[in-house]
């Protein structure tokens, strides 16, 4: 007996296939449709990264440290303690349409500049730390921090003010956070051994305070803006970041590798004992703003 095929049986099941192919096809697509989340950063052109950078400054909140971020593309953000979530959305919505390329972090305590009360470099009531050592010519000079040398027009060694140091003759602050005091006492001794370098990120650093002494760690961003909050806040652009801790006093004081001159201590957040964000005003600068060579 011969036996055939029915065709209609045949087309309907091979309709049935077909659909099931289809389904399946479609089904697949929406399963591994990329969404929002694993789908490719957008990229940011140097010029929208500048103009992201701007607008995190012009928004005017306190208590933040920005800089761009090569590596990834993006504007980084670092947000203290004060700074609120309306606050970060205000930066956000600064950028408009490129508010993606702002990558927010947080960090612990206060962004301040480290002024204080207290010992080491002492003048206008206030307690700061002596930065390296500069000559020009045959006159003996030492660089600090801009907003010390705002605050006092003469520096001593002790809390007293009776054995005297000699007089700020340049400061700089806002903007920059150096200042030059003169040696006018020839009693004082005034060492050097250091000559000026440029960090680099990653590089393992030191600096040296008169509350903390030293400690040690990492610089983590360069060419980065802060805007300061409270008793002597300001803006300061072009600084050094890093992850050693510092106190109030601690601000003047050295930051370097090994006998490379690096930076200038200028403010930060936390402490020693849970540690923090510092940042230090680039040593180059000032010499080149002063005219004078770290030794």
């Amino acid at each position: 007996m011969r036996i055939t095929r029915n065709p209609s049986r045949s087309r309907i099941a091979r309709s049935a296939q077909l659909l099931a192919v289809a389904v399946g096809m479609i089904a697949t697509a929406a399963f591994t449709q990329p969404t929002a989340a694993s789908a490719s950063p957008q990229d940011y052109s140097p010029r929208q990264l500048a103009e992201v950078t701007d607008a995190v400054d012009r928004s005017g909140v306190e208590g933040i440290a920005w800089h761009v971020d090569a590596a990834s593309g993006r504007v980084v953000v670092v947000a203290d303690s004060t700074v609120s979530r309306a606050e970060i959305a205000k930066i956000r919505q600064s950028a408009g349409d490129k508010a993606g390329a702002v990558r927010v972090e947080r960090a612990s305590g206060v962004f301040r500049p480290l002024l204080a009360a207290g010992d080491a470099i002492y003048g206008g009531g206030y307690r700061c730390s002596l930065g390296f050592n500069v000559v020009s010519g045959n006159t003996y000079y030492f660089l600090t921090a801009g907003h010390c040398g705002d605050v006092a027009n003469t520096w001593y060694t002790n809390s007293s003010q009776t054995t005297l140091i000699g007089a700020t003759v340049g400061s700089s602050y806002p903007g920059n956070d150096y200042a030059l005091v003169r040696y006018d006492n020839a009693s004082l001794s005034h060492p050097g051994g250091f000559s000026v370098a440029d960090a680099y990120v990653g590089e393992s650093v030191k600096r040296t305070g008169s509350t903390t002494g030293t400690r040690s760690g990492t610089v983590t961003a360069l060419n980065v803006s802060v805007r300061y909050i409270g008793q002597g806040g300001g803006k300061v652009s072009g600084m050094i970041q890093t992850n050693v801790c510092a106190e109030p006093g601690d601000s003047g004081g050295p930051l370097y590798d090994g006998s490379k001159a690096l930076g200038i201590t200028s403010g930060g957040s936390g402490d020693c004992r849970s540690g923090g964000t510092t940042f230090y005003q680039p040593v180059r600068e000032a010499v080149n703003a002063y005219g004078v060579t770290v030794y």
